[in-house]
């Protein structure tokens, strides 16, 4: 009974010495606790802000703010057709630029038919370097271009080590990912200047956020869409120009294995319709957005807006892609550094020999547009206005 009356006194004692230490703490636990608070309701109202409001009231007349014609590079699928689709909801005339005539024709026609505007096609080869853009600049010269949207790219096959990569997939990569964005953004900026008013969209990747290991090229390229689009935004905001870059994470297309865990999460990953209507609706409100609420939530500043965006761990995703002929692919797991090409016999991939599982960063998938490789230009029109300046027939390599 002592021993346990001595050690009370001596805990009583020990702990009125170090009471004012206590206080101190319990401040510091208050002040962190109450900061951590605030950021919180600040993300949630910036998260409302964006994504849910603007889509509460009428919807902004683009004609008026930005101007009658849009112009959409990797228009035939995914994220460009589906915004192409969005803009001409609203309105607008679409100029579309993609891979497969036979496509773009089909979506052109499509677009030209239900929502009663005009269109037209443009079949251009971006990989081709800086040839194809002269007839391009010469077809835009006297549109009144209000909207130019970015979105066709390249993409590796499968992640691998940066010397793996073809040195063709590098020129692809430079050319269309960075080099169709800047000289596109070149061709239709001045004439927006001179009307002192238009909007840029580059749609960039998740993959931008932080370094991608076995994708570095590719997450590089996006990387740089980002900066620039922010330097532009910068630049040309006080001429009357919006230049927003949009940071899609995992987006639901065709490469998406069917039954895989975002089919079965549609919030988690948009169709391409649904995130063209949640992106379009942030355009003038947001110059730096992932374009769609669970996106935003994904990355660690809701709103994504912020300049200071880091990313979550990224999750993984299955996706069925064909490796290149004479190699296979196991199912990966674990960090990307462990992440490598399997050589051997026919791996069956839902029911296909040779056809590999790998898994991929969420946010990868379905932000590349898959006009990976376009042709020589050539320009048709649906709709009421006919081409004025009508490039020559394509021809295949």
């Amino acid at each position: 009974m002592a021993a346990v009356d001595s050690f009370y006194l001596l805990y009583r004692e020990i702990a009125r010495s170090c009471n004012c230490y206590m206080e101190a703490l319990a401040l510091v636990g208050a002040w962190y606790t109450a900061r951590k608070s605030i950021t919180v309701i600040c993300d949630f109202y910036s998260l409302i802000r964006l994504h849910f409001i603007p889509r509460l009231g009428s919807r902004p007349d683009l004609i008026k703010q930005y101007g009658r014609w849009a112009v959409i590079s990797g228009a035939t699928d995914g994220i460009g057709k589906a915004y192409a689709e969005e803009l001409a909801s609203r309105g607008l005339n679409m100029i579309l630029i993609g891979q497969e005539e036979e496509k773009l024709q089909a979506v052109a026609k499509h677009i030209a038919d239900t929502y009663r505007v005009e269109t037209v096609v443009m079949v251009a080869d971006f990989s081709r370097g800086r040839e194809i853009y002269a007839p391009i600049r010469e077809a835009l010269r006297d549109r009144d271009i209000g909207i130019l949207v970015n979105d066709v790219g390249a993409f590796y096959p499968y992640p691998q080590y940066f010397t793996q990569i073809p040195e063709d997939t590098l020129w692809d990569i430079v050319n269309v990912n960075i080099a169709a964005a800047s000289l596109m953004v070149h061709i239709v900026l001045p004439g927006m200047v001179e009307r002192r008013k238009g909007a840029i969209v580059t749609v960039s990747s998740g993959s931008c956020c932080k370094p991608t290991p076995q994708l570095a090229a590719f997450s590089a390229s996006k990387a740089y869409l980002d900066h620039f689009s922010r330097a532009l935004q910068y630049e040309y905001a006080s001429k009357g120009i919006f230049v927003q870059s949009l940071i899609p994470f995992h987006v639901t297309t065709s490469v998406t294995t069917p039954g895989s865990f975002l089919h079965r999460c549609p919030w988690l990953a948009p169709s391409p319709r649904v995130y063209a209507q949640h992106a379009v609706s942030t355009l003038g409100i947001s110059k730096r957005t992932t374009g769609y609420w669970s996106h935003s939530i994904q990355a660690s500043k809701p709103a994504a807006a912020h300049h200071k965006t880091r990313c979550l761990p990224i999750a993984r995703a299955r996706s069925d892609l064909a490796p290149p002929q004479g190699r296979k692919c196991r199912e990966i797991s674990g960090p990307p550094h462990l992440w490598r090409p399997d050589v051997g016999s026919a791996h069956a991939g839902r029911g296909r020999a040779g056809h590999a599982r790998p898994l991929l960063l969420s946010h990868l998938s379905g932000v590349v547009s898959r006009d990976l490789r376009v042709n020589i230009p050539r320009m048709e029109s649906h709709g009421v206005l006919a081409a004025e300046a009508p490039f020559p027939s394509a021809r295949r390599p």
